[in-house]
């Protein structure tokens, strides 16, 4: 491994071979086109996987949500797939030798050695950075939503010789959580950025001014001609985003790509990028369709029912004077102002009424931050409880770019009995 290769020995190695094996299969093609379809090929499918997997230890230290783990993962994925895609392109031509003839394997190889060397050394080494990058400012992006109001946020740079003067410019800036500004110039803001955001408190610090904030910004961004790097990798999930090296600028605003439509294998014939990434991302919605085994779902319960015994508040519920009880409960108000509490039974609901669900690990995660999706909900209806003694007020809101319904029992106030994500 040389000095300044980020990947071990052995990830290296898998690599290369992984490399090897998808030129092998590239090779046996035939015809004087690509096909997307080759990115199916399981030897296609071992390098995406190997190079995702490369990806995904630059952050395996980083403290962040099983829930976000999950999402930067999925984009490594998909950027490591539309990578292998444009490997491929650039070593298609080099079947051929100058007379228009098929190579041998062996020349072959060895003519595209050079692309190993330029896509998955020279410019791994930068996108394992960036990914790191990413990865850090999403787990601190999660952190800084849990007290959003409570203060203001701080661009920073590290304020050394090495600083990019563009980056420099927004170096002090603050602005609240809630300022649309953060989606375009939260960091990292180019490759090897070193750039950061920090909480500060509202009495020390004054917000600046958003007209200042949006003209350094511009100043920050003039020679990002492209805006490739605009993006908030905590708000959007994503490692890398959707407009990169090898994709093409409308990607940054696909629905498809933002997850806000259903995913359709129904590609123009003429456009082989979104085909690609399409059929990448159909390959990613068939390994998260698999259920939880026994086992996982068993772990999974417990986990959550230590978490509520940990986590909610102990209340005092008096049924007499004579008989107090406590209960483990807490109190969260709706947008609408209904006043929620949240017991251990929700948990178990959630477990019981989502276990075939493919979503279980994600819908887990997001049950024990109901404190961050309570807030923005609104109750949408009431509905009848045909077997039970009470009727279940509705509500709807969303966590993390999902949306999220759940039902409250309609007896001793409003109490949360269960939810799932539905991203209609």
């Amino acid at each position: 491994m040389a000095a300044d290769d980020p990947l071990d020995p052995e990830t290296r190695e898998q690599l290369e071979a992984a490399f090897r094996k998808m030129m092998r299969a590239l090779f046996e093609e035939k015809g004087a086109f690509l096909r997307v379809e080759i990115l199916e090929e399981p030897a296609a499918q071992e390098f995406i996987e190997s190079h995702a997997a490369a990806l995904d230890a630059s952050f395996q230290q980083v403290e962040m949500s099983d829930i976000m783990r999950k999402r930067l993962r999925e984009s490594d994925y998909v950027f490591s797939g539309m990578k292998a895609f444009h490997e491929l392109n650039q070593a298609f031509p080099s079947l051929l030798d100058e007379n228009g003839d098929r190579k041998s394997f062996e020349r072959f190889l060895k003519d595209v050695r050079s692309i190993d060397d330029t896509y998955n050394k020279n410019y791994l080494r930068a996108e394992y950075n960036f990914v790191h990058a990413s990865a850090a400012m999403a787990a601190r992006w999660e952190r800084f939503a849990e007290d959003a109001d409570r203060y203001l946020l701080q661009y920073r740079t590290v304020a050394d010789s090495k600083v990019r003067p563009e980056h420099a410019a927004l170096h002090g800036v603050t602005l609240p959580f809630s300022d649309p500004l953060w989606n375009e110039i939260f960091p990292p803001n180019g490759w090897n950025c070193r750039c950061s955001v920090v909480q500060v408190p509202k009495s020390k610090y004054a917000a600046t001014p958003h007209d200042e904030a949006v003209e350094r910004a511009e100043t920050a961004m003039a020679k990002d001609s492209l805006r490739m790097f605009r993006f908030n990798p905590g708000k959007e999930g994503k490692a890398v985003p959707d407009y990169n090296p090898y994709t093409v600028s409308r990607c940054r605003d696909c629905d498809i790509a933002k997850g806000e439509i259903k995913l359709a294998r129904v590609v123009p014939p003429d456009n082989e990028l979104c085909a690609a990434c399409q059929l990448l991302r159909a390959a990613l919605r068939q390994r998260k369709s698999k259920q939880a085994t026994r086992q996982e779902f068993q772990k999974l319960a417990q986990k959550l029912k230590d978490w509520a015994e940990q986590n909610l508040d102990t209340v005092e519920l008096r049924h007499s004077a004579q008989a107090p009880n406590t209960a483990k409960r807490s109190y969260v108000a709706s947008n609408d102002g209904y006043s929620i509490g949240v017991g251990k039974t929700f948990f178990s609901e959630v477990m019981a009424k989502n276990k075939r669900n493919a979503d279980l690990p994600d819908i887990a995660e997001a049950a024990t931050h109901f404190q961050e999706w309570i807030p923005l909900a609104v109750r949408t209806s009431v509905e009848n409880g045909r077997h039970h003694d009470f009727d279940f007020s509705v509500y709807r809101t969303s966590w993390n770019g999902r949306g999220i319904v759940f039902k409250c029992k309609m007896t001793d106030g409003e109490l949360l009995y269960n939810m799932t994500f539905d991203d209609k």
